[in-house]
């Protein structure tokens, strides 16, 4: 039997003990709710974490600026000297690194033309457009050595460098040293460094544009063999003009080891390739940014144009500079005289009773022609109207252009006065006299190939020994006379001694009948 007292402590005991159950229940829901909360936090922190650190994540916040992320430009072209470029993760977007981020705070450079330049490019829609990583492409030549920089750009040419700025981290530093003139290895011309820099590196930061320009740049160096009439077209004029052809007067110049004068003689072809003043790259303390930047000329071949090696996908020719040439001297002749008696298609100028007409180059000195009445007689008997010409240097190149293009044939013993062949008009004759020695494979090279690839018909005229001087001077027991092929042996500084430095010419005039009837023959088939 149970007291009313006990009877009634019973329920108040039962009621405590479902306060302290209650108690519990709401502790236990607070901790998880806590702890919940808890792991949240945590996966959040940890997931933020890891989008700034995972080269691949694509940042989700939004902000002002247009350019976060960079895409790789891939593989490099293949040449001589590896492309250099960001080669992973083509087409994936990428997280900034710390000092891509630190290089968007800093403050651009300095505008140009009404233009803002910074690590993006602004067309005239107002649309930021990213650098992309940029590259290095190199290329040899037989006789000249490249580099195409893309990218953030920038000279400093009193230093000689061109360094190419990286966006992304992804980058090692590499360095080329070129020399700009479009032969390997001249003395007296310095080097330009061409520098990848390293842009996970602090040590060597870019440095800040004080010029920026539109148009891309050619970075040239000029002596060397220049003053040589043949050079001056050979390792200057035909590689300008295939380098610079392409944009149309929009490209920037910077000439190395400058040399007034030969701009002031060639500046009328010089103006036609560039539409700015060429900069003297040895006293130049500009910091100049450009997207694309060519570093050296390149030569094909001698006085020659390869279409297949031309940059840019414009096809070029000898065809092609030669008339560039004719535009730009303004000469009036594009073909030879028409000796044809074709009365439906009568020529423009009436040539009834007018003669071809020949130049005879007549050097002042070393493998001159020392019997030049002699060859004037020979060719008036062959039917040529002569002159004899013999072009100085500081005659002016526009009235030397003008006078040889009134010809017909061109006739010379090797030498640089043949370059002139360059100012002939297509379908007429360069008859290339070749002196004593196994010349032929050079004379070929220096100027049969080239007049055959402007349109020209080439004859070529090996003289004996006996039209050589070289046999009364030497003796006939002599080892340049006796084998040729022994002093080739000796080395070039042989070859030049004997048969460019030493040697004079006479000329059979029957043996060389044969020539002129030819050079005739083809003027009346043309």
């Amino acid at each position: 039997m149970v007291s009313v007292d006990a009877k009634q402590a019973a329920p108040a005991a039962g009621g405590k003990g479902l306060m302290l159950g209650s108690w519990a229940q709401r502790h236990l829901n607070l901790c998880f709710v806590a702890g919940f909360l808890l792991v949240l936090l945590t996966y959040l922190v940890v997931s933020q974490q890891f989008a700034v650190t995972s080269p691949v994540a694509v940042p989700t916040t939004t902000t002002h600026r247009k350019h976060q992320a960079v895409k790789s430009p891939g593989a490099g072209e293949a040449g001589v000297g590896l492309t250099q470029g960001d080669r992973g993760g083509e087409g994936k977007a990428e997280a900034k690194s710390a000092q891509e981020q630190q290089h968007e705070q800093q403050p651009g450079p300095p505008k140009a033309e009404g233009r803002a330049r910074g690590v993006g490019k602004r067309d005239d829609d107002g649309a930021a457009k990213p650098f992309d990583n940029g590259k290095v492409v190199c290329r040899a030549s037989p006789f000249s050595y490249t580099c195409d920089v893309f990218g953030d750009v920038r000279t400093n040419g009193t230093a000689h460098t061109v360094t190419l700025v990286p966006v992304t981290s992804r980058t090692e530093r590499r360095e080329w040293s070129i020399q700009a003139y479009a032969r390997f290895n001249m003395t007296g011309i310095p080097n330009v460094t061409v520098t990848q820099l390293d842009s996970t590196s602090v040590a060597s930061p870019a440095p800040a544009c004080t010029v920026t320009h539109r148009v891309p740049a050619i970075v040239l160096a000029l002596g060397g063999h220049l003053g040589n009439y043949f050079h001056d077209f050979s390792d200057a004029l035909v590689p300008l003009f295939v380098a610079s052809r392409r944009y149309g007067g929009e490209v920037q110049l910077l000439a190395g080891n400058i040399q007034p004068w030969w701009l002031g003689k060639y500046e009328a072809v010089v103006r036609r390739l560039t539409k700015y003043e060429v900069l003297d790259l040895d006293h130049d303390d500009q910091i100049r940014c450009f997207r694309h930047v060519t570093v050296g000329l390149n030569m094909h071949k001698e006085f020659n144009i390869v279409p297949e090696l031309v940059p840019g996908g414009v096809p070029l020719s000898m065809l092609n500079f030669t008339a560039f040439l004719r535009e730009t001297y303004s000469l009036p002749r594009a073909a030879p005289i028409s000796l044809t008696n074709n009365k439906s298609s009568p020529p423009v100028d009436d040539n009834k009773n007018k003669k071809p007409r020949l130049m005879l180059l007549d050097r002042g000195h070393y493998r001159k022609l020392v019997n030049v009445p002699e060859i004037v007689k020979a060719a008036e008997k062959a039917g040529f109207e002569v002159t004899i010409a013999d072009p100085r240097f500081n005659v002016r190149v526009k009235e030397l252009a003008l006078s040889v293009n009134s010809f017909d044939v061109l006739l010379g013993v090797h030498g640089a006065g043949l370059t002139n062949s360059a100012f002939l008009p297509p379908g007429a004759v360069v008859i290339q006299v070749v002196p004593y020695g196994k010349l032929e494979p050079m004379a070929q090279r220096e100027f049969g190939d080239p007049a055959a690839n402007m349109g020209l018909r080439y004859l070529e005229y090996s003289i004996s020994v006996e039209e050589s001087t070289l046999l009364e001077t030497l003796g006939p027991d002599h080892p340049a006379i006796k084998d040729p092929d022994s002093v080739h042996r000796s080395g070039w500084d042989k070859v030049a001694e004997y048969y460019l430095g030493k040697q004079n010419v006479r000329v059979d005039v029957e043996r060389f009948a044969p020539t002129l009837a030819l050079a005739l023959d083809h003027l009346r088939r043309h």
